[in-house]
């Protein structure tokens, strides 16, 4: 060994809070780099310690007793082979400690030695998740540097949210923020001067493709908006950008029910609509306005802490802004700008629904809402138990099914039989995060919702979900309020219309695609154009009669709105597909280039 490797062997490894210091110092302006900063690199000596199970029996024997010391910690991770990747398990280990009221104080000093001087990951691990239990407003620095190594974000965030929501946020931010387009605003955000913060924020684009749902949350905690709106009373395009903001925590396309995790909810709820007189008739505040009325209407913010009476007096409040003439009048024409012309139509259709209060009380409510067209903002079945809205109560990953799977087909039909039907399915993909189930079923007099199926821990936490109850209705009601959801196409436009008529044809003449061995797939409005049908199909040689003669191609044919009717518009489309290969004027749309290639179709 050289003289160069013996002090290195000798010199003991730098603390990873003092490393974090190091390299804020060497980075431009003091500023960490977007996603953070990687961890040192240090191998990860010893042997894998076999299934999950058995890891975390080996990291509870670790932890208990907890040591007075650091360095005793240190040593028995070392001598047990837990390492890095173990950070996640260790911190589910920690939540579960018993912690005897009588140490807390000590416990407490055992979490500061490990986050100030720790030197591993599951050491300062370990300190992170002592912490979220027993930190004090002296650790909110140390956690908050710690966690922009990227690889201990989750811990320091959740630790920091417990003690300083808005550290937590510019924490997140920092790290997890997408696209270059936030950065101007994290670092105002990071510096924490309102006067840069308000400018940061009026200049925010705030469109789902910069904007998710968590990302509009963090935002609104980091720049402590309620406050921010009382600096700046006047600041009407701060009051725009703040309503936009509520907006985006709603988005069911992404998680809906971040709203539910920011604590000024309801107060930003309550600035946003007590000024929204002060906004400049235009559409695109109008259909701001629109998406926070639909969330208070059916959506996550009936789910909200509200005082008695307190919501339906903001909804009353704005239904009669949006009704008065400056603001009505904004839809009476279609010319303008792409955008405009969608939120016109939009509020046309949408704009009384969320004012209009059901004729009768009743369990079941279904209520098919459209959002903002503009942002792409799905088609939901928004299914109301005694008034409260199921899925972002007991699901909260993803939006209620379009009224195409759940309203169109009769999924939610009370037959003789019982049948599981899918309410909603996570924003990812169910592989990913799960969805919802219920059994439907009719019981003589009464339909019954049962035997719920859904992840089986909370989204984010490891916390286990409560076992949901049966749901009884009186059947004569539950068919009736089916019926009238399955007949309502108020919230429909025209392209959807032509979808929905195009896909009830095909329903009941399959013959039109099999005759091409061709499958009916997904058939709607188009995402990118709304004002678009959109009907895929599948194709491969023997797909008609079962036995495909291998991977099938997936085709997209789009169908432009030519101003007829919808129903002569559908009625086109059935008579060219049952005359005309659907293959020679689709294009193809998935599969692989390969199989593409060998059936004779060019690859997109």
């Amino acid at each position: 060994m050289s003289a160069q490797e013996e002090r290195d062997a000798l010199t003991p490894p730098l603390a990873l809070y003092d490393y974090v210091q190091r390299l804020l110092g060497e980075s431009p302006e003091g500023e960490p780099p977007r996603r953070g900063f990687p961890l040192p690199e240090r191998p990860e000596p010893g042997e894998a310690l076999g299934p999950r199970e058995a890891a975390s029996d080996i990291i509870r024997e670790a932890l208990i007793p907890l040591p007075d010391d650091s360095a005793t910690l240190h040593r028995r991770f070392t001598r047990l082979g837990i390492w890095d990747h173990h950070r996640h398990l260790i911190r589910s280990a920690v939540a579960n400690l018993q912690l005897p009221a009588g140490q807390r104080d000590a416990v407490r000093s055992l979490a500061r030695q490990l986050i100030r001087t720790g030197t591993t990951v599951p050491a300062v691990t370990v300190g992170l998740a002592l912490l979220i239990r027993l930190g004090e407003a002296e650790d909110v620095p140390y956690i908050a540097d710690l966690g922009l190594l990227r690889d201990l974000t989750p811990a320091a965030v959740e630790a920091l949210d417990a003690l300083d929501r808005r550290s937590a946020a510019v924490l997140w931010l920092v790290v997890r923020a997408r696209g270059d387009e936030l950065r101007p605003l994290v670092q105002a955000l990071r510096a924490g001067d309102p006067h840069t913060i308000r400018a940061g924020l009026e200049a925010l684009s705030a469109s789902p493709r910069y904007l998710n749902t968590a990302a509009a949350r963090r935002i609104a905690e980091a720049a402590r908006l309620p406050d921010l709106l009382g600096r700046y009373p006047s600041d009407t395009a701060l009051l725009a950008r703040a309503g936009r903001i509520l907006a985006r925590m709603v988005c069911p396309r992404d998680n809906p029910t971040e709203l539910l995790d920011y604590p000024d909810a309801i107060t930003l709820y309550e600035d946003v609509i007590s000024r929204a007189g002060l906004l400049p008739p235009t559409l695109k505040h109008h259909a701001m306005l629109l998406s926070l009325a639909l969330d208070l209407s059916s959506g996550p913010g009936m789910l909200l802490n509200w005082p008695p009476g307190r919501r339906e007096a903001l909804l009353d409040s704005l239904g009669r802004l949006l009704a008065a003439p400056q603001w009505a009048s904004l839809t009476e024409t279609d010319a303008g700008t792409v955008d405009q012309r969608l939120w016109a139509g939009w509020i046309r259709r949408t704009g009384r629904q969320p004012f209009v209060r059901p004729a009768t009380a009743g369990r079941l409510r279904i209520q098919v809402v459209a959002g903002d067209p503009v942002d792409r903002e799905p088609v939901e079945t928004r299914i109301l138990l005694d008034e409260r809205p199921l899925v972002p109560a007991v699901f909260a990953r993803g939006p209620a099914h379009s009224p195409d799977y759940l309203l169109d087909e009769g999924r939610l039909r009370a037959g003789p039989e019982p049948r599981e039907v899918g309410l909603a399915v996570a924003y990812c993909t169910e592989g990913c995060c799960g969805a919802l189930y219920v059994t439907i079923r009719r019981d003589g007099d009464h339909v019954v919702w049962e035997n719920w199926r859904r992840p089986p821990t909370m989204p984010g936490s490891l916390e286990p979900v409560p076992e949901l109850p049966a749901y009884r209705f009186d059947a004569t009601a539950y068919d009736a309020e089916i019926a009238r959801a399955e007949a309502d196409y108020s919230w429909s436009w025209p392209a959807r219309t032509v979808a929905r008529l195009i896909k009830a044809g095909l329903m009941k003449q399959p013959e039109l695609l099999s005759r091409w061995d061709a499958k009916r797939g997904w058939i709607s409005s188009g995402f990118d154009d709304p004002d678009s049908t959109v009907v895929t199909f599948s194709y491969a040689p023997g797909l008609a009669s079962g036995k495909p003669e291998g991977i099938p191609l997936q085709f997209r044919w789009v169908v432009p709105d030519d101003g007829t009717p919808p129903e002569t518009q559908a009625a086109a489309a059935l008579r060219r597909l049952a005359v005309e290969d659907p293959k020679t004027y689709g294009q193809v749309c998935g599969g692989n280039r390969e199989r593409a290639e060998e059936l004779g179709f060019p690859w997109p």
